[in-house]
């Protein structure tokens, strides 16, 4: 594991796994999984089905994700020394 993803997997609610970190982030009405890949420097958000919702979690476009949100995941990928512009880079 790198110093950033250690960093990364200090900031709350994140949780390294292998090369990657993940957060999951519940809203009013929505919920979604964010994941930091570092091998690709790349972020990927999740939406999160409702747990009896029998569904599978699928990729979204930045662009459904809530402004707050996708914020919050800038400053944690800065605090962890990680180039924030990461996140907004398209797939």
């Amino acid at each position: 594991m790198s110093e950033r993803l250690d960093a990364l997997g200090e900031r709350e609610g994140w949780h390294v796994e292998g090369r990657a970190a993940r957060v999951h982030y519940r809203g009013e009405t929505d919920q979604y999984s964010v994941e930091y890949y570092e091998p690709s420097d790349c972020v990927l958000y999740w939406k999160v089905p409702p747990e009896d919702g029998g569904e599978t979690a699928v990729p979204v476009g930045r662009a459904t994700v809530p402004d707050p949100l996708r914020e919050r995941v800038r400053l944690d990928l800065d605090a962890a020394g990680i180039d924030s512009t990461v996140e907004g880079r398209e797939l």
